[in-house]
């Protein structure tokens, strides 16, 4: 069962990262700059860390894709979220939203030309075990309405400020 499957309600993989980049614009707007380094709660990531976070997620999604189509039986390389987070303070926000739109429109590219029978061309992730090309598409917009659904609770905080 891939975790993030919950989050994407009854939109199709494909609808919700082809979406992802306006929305999260969008969401960008209404919260406003004042508010896009200002976390919702101690410990938790602000806008801009949640932005970079999508940024290199989508680095490393595009590299898992790649992988699953060149390489037979590839082992994904998992990273720590929390240590590539470190460094988010002293990334701008604004610069994170366009790297992941520009990221995504490349992997959308990707995606949208692979043949239905590399959909199912598997890879290995240690933790979550086998995978497919298709459940990394899953998984990518599963992780982005995560995401969007926490910058749409700092957006009704930001409105109700």
């Amino acid at each position: 069962m891939n975790p993030y499957a919950s989050h994407m309600g009854d939109k199709t993989p494909l609808d919700v990262i082809s979406d992802t980049p306006r929305r999260l614009a969008q969401l960008v707007d209404t919260i406003g700059p004042e508010r896009l380094e200002i976390p919702p709660a101690p410990g938790k990531w602000s806008v801009r860390d949640i932005l970079s976070h999508l940024a290199d997620g989508e680095i490393a999604f595009g590299f898992r894709l790649r992988q699953t189509l060149a390489e037979d039986h590839h082992l994904i390389q998992p990273f720590d979220q929390d240590l590539w987070a470190k460094g988010y303070s002293s990334l701008d926000a604004k610069l994170a939203l366009a790297t992941f739109a520009a990221l995504r429109a490349w992997n959308l590219a990707l995606i949208r030309s692979v043949k239905t029978a590399d959909l199912s061309k598997s890879v290995t992730h240690p933790e979550r075990g086998t995978m497919t090309f298709q459940i990394i598409v899953e998984t990518m917009a599963g992780h982005d309405r995560n995401h969007i659904q926490q910058m749409e609770a700092i957006a009704g905080q930001s409105a109700g400020a």
